[in-house]
C-alpha cells in the first residue's frame, strides 16, 4: 500500500512542463520571429505600394465608363473623384455610381484621398486624367509618390 501511493506522487510531480522547458520553448519562438519578422516587414511596404497602384487602376477603368456617358469627357478637377460616386444634381448623363461600395473617395493604404488631375499634365498631352497618391512619406511631389504616368504602373 505504501508503495502504491509512492507510485502516485511521482505521476502527479512529472504531469506539467518544468520552468526550464517554458523558457526554452519561448527561446525557440523569440529566434524564429526574429528570423522572420523582418522579411514580413518588407513585404507590407511592397503589398501598400502594389495596392496603390492596383486602385489607380481601378478608378481609371471607372473614370473611362463614366467618360462613354458623357461623351468622352472626364470629370474636371474640380469634380473630382466624387463624381464617380454621387451624381450631380444637372447630371442627366449620369448612370453611375461608377465605383462599387464606396461611400467617399478612395485613400490610398496610408489614409490620403486618391489624387485627381484633368486635363492633365503628364499623360499624353492632357488626353488623359493624372491619378496619384502620396505614397508612403505622405508627402506629394516626392520620388516616393505613385502614379498613373510612371513606367511602374
Amino acid at each position: 500500500m505504501i508503495v502504491r501511493a509512492a507510485r502516485k506522487s511521482t505521476r502527479a510531480r512529472h504531469t506539467g512542463f518544468t520552468l526550464m522547458e517554458v523558457l526554452l520553448v519561448l527561446a525557440i519562438l523569440g529566434v524564429i520571429m526574429a528570423m522572420v519578422l523582418p522579411n514580413l516587414m518588407g513585404k507590407q511596404k511592397q503589398a501598400n505600394i502594389d495596392a496603390t497602384r492596383l486602385s489607380i487602376h481601378g478608378i481609371e477603368q471607372s473614370l473611362k465608363m463614366y467618360a462613354l456617358d458623357h461623351d468622352g469627357e472626364f470629370p474636371t478637377t474640380a469634380e473630382g473623384l466624387n463624381v464617380l460616386i454621387t451624381a450631380n444634381g444637372a447630371d442627366k448623363k449620369w448612370k453611375g455610381p461608377y465605383i462599387d461600395n464606396a461611400s467617399s473617395v478612395p485613400t490610398d493604404p496610408w489614409g490620403n484621398p486618391l489624387q485627381y488631375q484633368y486635363p492633365g499634365t503628364h499623360n499624353t498631352a492632357g488626353t488623359k486624367p493624372d491619378i496619384w497618391s502620396y505614397g508612403p512619406d505622405k508627402q506629394d511631389h516626392t520620388d516616393d509618390d505613385i502614379s498613373n504616368w510612371s513606367e511602374k504602373l
